[in-house]
């Protein structure tokens, strides 16, 4: 049938920033996906503990007064959604996340952050997998199409509707969504298992980054510098 029939996690993140070992999480959805269709939810609203900066607010509408008044504590979130992923790796289910080294790289930096078990602990040492993230698998199927790689973009090349970007719920269902119809328009990405599929996607990330640093070192930023690892960033002495 091929993994894109089968059941798969959507996995989205809302955050205070666009640094994933700083900013913290305001938002965060898991959805069930099987054939296309969404199979159940699970959502959760944070106190960040940090002021969430107007720029952040305007993107995913989360005011601080909400965050504060009806969000659980940090730490209970992120261990949460850490539980519930650690859950369906264990058993062998993909995790979708588009830009999934943004998401589980922040993800992991609030279990440090709160001396939480990371997703490796809770794995028992293995790296978290299999991950699914179609903003990799489309830039290298697709590699010289203009135009944006955003999952607004995206979407609407692979006719996937995106009504309210930006919501955890929203995004973390399209990014499932994405990722069947990107194997649906590639049979070659629909013939691999997503543990193959996952070590392709190590390989592909890494030679786009050693690409982008190789540009942007051409164009003058001598010292740029492009991390490489997918789908997790974690601090050197933590890395296996």
């Amino acid at each position: 049938m091929g993994w894109h029939r089968e059941l798969l996690i959507g996995f989205d993140l809302e955050t205070t920033g666009t640094d994933p070992r700083e900013a913290r999480i305001v938002t965060g959805a898991v959805i069930e996906v099987r054939g296309g269709q969404p199979m159940g939810r699970r959502e959760w609203l944070a106190d960040p503990g940090v002021e969430i900066p107007a720029d952040a607010v305007a993107v995913h509408g989360i005011s601080n007064e909400r965050a504060a008044a009806e969000g659980r504590p940090a730490d209970r979130v992120a261990d949460a959604i850490a539980d519930v992923l650690v859950a369906y790796w264990k058993t062998g289910v993909p995790v979708v996340a588009y830009n999934a080294a943004f998401d589980l790289t922040l993800l992991s930096a609030e279990l440090r952050r709160y001396g939480l078990p990371s997703l490796r602990d809770r794995l028992g040492g293995l790296n978290p997998a299999p991950v699914i993230d179609p903003y990799t698998i489309d830039r290298q199927v697709d590699r010289y199409r203009r135009g944006k790689r955003n999952l607004e973009a995206v979407c609407t090349e692979y006719g996937i509707a995106l009504d309210a970007a930006h919501d955890a719920s929203a995004d973390a269902l399209a990014a499932a969504l994405l990722a069947c119809a990107i194997a649906g328009r590639h049979p070659k990405i629909a013939a691999l298992g997503p543990a193959e599929l996952h070590r392709r996607q190590v390989e592909w990330y890494a030679e786009w980054a050693a690409d982008f640093q190789n540009f942007l070192r051409r164009k003058g930023d001598a010292t740029a510098v492009v991390d490489g690892l997918w789908p997790l960033r974690e601090p050197a002495d933590e890395r296996v």
